[in-house]
């Protein structure tokens, strides 16, 4: 009898570790296993979309992400990462959506959904004030091009239908490719034209080539989901459409896009 006892208890032991580990592993996965928050991935070095207040991250796609979280009711949870990781991130369900200035992209559409789009994108280049070796969007060819690792402008410069660089160098943060482009490292930087703006009056050793002419192209920016989450797509639709009609993107907008 006593050693049966031991047994039992025994036996209780490993199943309340082993409840005990699968509550730690969830928790380390960061998904939204708490009903009352959901998470949103973003990569804080894209001003004025995203980027540092202090601790705090802000910007354009973090008031957007308020919304949907108030809409629904849920606080907000913040993770900042590397931009490829955030989409990493959404397809595993280890956040429920990414909010970065993600440009809706075919090849994307194979791994992830998309919500409605809710801001138009130019990509535009920067080159180094003082010696500028681009001259125009034509004048691409055969250069040392900085794109942010991962995002359309990678994608697109990476196409050789497209441009025939050198090299394409991916940096995780714009402030890295900036370093590089003001030291002569790298002939020129192609980004979205709002950020482009606050990169620039970060560094006066930079700037941007202006005209239409200079536009590489353009796109539109939505939220990233896990794919088949349907539910969350519309909830998420329906917020963006009621922030379009009442102007409060454009709002988020005009207050960010001052921020230095």
């Amino acid at each position: 009898m006593k050693k049966s006892i031991y047994v039992v208890l025994g036996m209780l032991m490993i199943v309340s570790l082993a409840a005990c580990g699968k509550k730690e592993d969830n928790a380390a996965d960061g998904g939204s296993n708490d009903s009352n928050t959901i998470i949103v991935g973003t990569e804080a070095g894209f001003a004025p979309y995203e980027y540092m207040d202090g601790d705090t991250v802000v910007g354009v796609d973090m008031d957007i992400a308020q919304a949907i979280a108030d809409a629904m009711g849920k606080e907000l949870v913040i993770k900042n990462m590397d931009f490829d990781g955030a989409l990493l991130a959404v397809q595993n369900g280890k956040i429920d959506f990414v909010a970065a200035g993600v440009s809706v992209d075919e090849e994307r559409k194979k791994y992830v959904d998309f919500s409605e789009e809710y801001v138009d994108s130019t990509e535009v280049i920067v080159v180094n004030k003082e010696n500028p070796m681009v001259s125009s969007a034509a004048d691409l060819k055969d250069k040392v091009i900085g794109v942010q690792q991962g995002n359309i402008a990678d994608i697109w410069c990476s196409k050789e239908e497209n441009v025939k660089a050198k090299e394409v160098k991916r940096y995780t943060k714009f402030v890295q490719a900036a370093e590089d482009l003001a030291n002569g490292k790298i002939d020129c930087i192609v980004m979205d034209e709002l950020p482009a703006v606050e990169l620039v009056t970060a560094n006066d050793k930079l700037v941007i080539l202006e005209g239409e002419e200079n536009i590489v192209f353009q796109d539109q920016y939505a939220i990233a989901l896990k794919k088949g989450n349907t539910e969350l797509q519309e909830q998420i639709n329906e917020v963006i459409k009621d922030l379009k009609e009442n102007g409060k993107i454009d709002e988020f907008i005009a207050n960010h896009a001052t921020q230095k």
